[in-house]
């Protein structure tokens, strides 16, 4: 977790003290991954969704991809910190954070886990403002992916919790239609579920690992609106991801459960018209929302190869630390240093957008 200060233009980055490792050379290479996707503050907390996989990374994985065997986001845990970042705890309130490899997952373990077509698995959390001080209802909102398949992950479910409850399943609501009157119901049989929104078909790769339309979602108090930025993978007819720029989109819902209307699409995203730009995984930075509503600033990275040559190279370095079984700091330092020099643009890429109001 990295703490942000200053605006977009310069910004500063810093390490949470505190907050527990999760990278080598804590870990070895066929460690359990975990990716921290949803987080919130709140009242002096914490929380962090941390999305896994179904099986370890392949040192050749992306030249030789398993058809038979994807890479599939099929799971979160839930971290937190009672002391806004200084201790972290697991779900069930033990510390320090356990890394649960690959035969320790579980229901009990994780929050969501192997759940029915792996859904809830890469969740958003609404932002709300600064402690959530627009939120009236006491609700907090989740978001997330349907599944892992094209049908399924294109379609967003959601649930609600009230704020005092995060940590417990059991009090999770999940979004199953909505009344007449644009209300929502609730339920808390995740098998009841419903999709909020379909996005579009033919944005979902079936190569690597299946990864898109996984939004980012805040509420824009001076317009009154919640607003929400997404994205789909640009797969090539073979499936493989990152073949062709990504698709992007922005909507807008007077609720948390919409219905969303789309203001905005890039069936080619290519920022700064860069023709090779494999953008992906747009975040609206909610501290940068203008004071009038009327425009912000989003964050992405992007997975574009500038230097193939570099790549093959330390590509053949990752197989060598991998079938090692061990890596060093020194490793690690020599592989962040190799990919910056192939994928410069892998980074913290900012853009500001303005709205333009009717």
């Amino acid at each position: 977790m990295i703490a942000i200060s200053g605006g977009p233009r310069d910004a500063q980055f810093h390490d949470l003290a505190g907050y527990p490792m999760l990278a080598r050379p804590t870990q070895r290479q066929n460690d359990t991954r975990y990716y921290n996707f949803g987080t919130l503050a709140l009242d002096g907390y914490f929380f962090q969704f941390m999305s896994t996989f179904n099986r370890p990374f392949r040192p050749n994985e992306e030249e030789e991809p398993d058809r038979n065997n994807l890479i599939r986001f099929n799971g979160a845990k839930l971290i937190y910190s009672p002391d806004s970042g200084r201790t972290w705890h697991n779900q069930n309130g033990s510390t320090p954070v356990v890394w649960e490899d690959w035969n320790q997952r579980s229901r009990e373990a994780l929050v969501f886990f192997e759940e029915d077509q792996e859904a809830f698995s890469l969740l958003t959390i609404l932002q709300m403002g600064r402690n959530y001080e627009h939120n009236r209802d006491g609700y907090i909102y989740v978001y997330a992916p349907n599944g892992n398949t094209e049908g399924t992950m294109n379609e967003l479910v959601m649930f609600r919790v009230l704020k005092g409850k995060l940590l417990e399943r059991s009090s999770y609501e999940y979004f199953v239609g909505r009344t007449a009157k644009g209300g929502a119901i609730w339920s808390k049989d995740i098998m009841a579920r419903a999709t909020v929104h379909t996005f579009p078909r033919g944005w979902v790769n079936s190569l690597v690992h299946p990864y898109a339309w996984h939004p980012s979602v805040v509420y824009n108090a001076p317009l009154g609106l919640y607003l929400m930025a997404n994205w789909g993978m640009g797969a090539g007819l073979d499936g493989m991801w990152f073949s062709r720029p990504s698709y992007l989109g922005f909507w807008i819902a007077a609720n948390p459960w919409g219905p969303w209307t789309q203001v905005h699409e890039e069936t080619s995203w290519l920022p700064a018209g860069e023709p090779n730009a494999r953008a992906y995984q747009p975040q609206i930075a909610p501290k940068w929302i203008s004071d009038d509503g009327r425009s912000f600033w989003i964050v992405w990275t992007d997975f574009q190869v500038t230097d193939e040559k570099a790549r093959r190279l330390a590509a053949e370095e990752y197989k060598r630390i991998a079938n090692a079984g061990t890596s060093s700091e020194t490793d690690v330092m020599r592989s962040a240093m190799s990919m910056r020099q192939y994928m410069p643009y892998y980074a913290f890429n900012v853009q500001r957008v303005e709205l333009v109001i009717a």
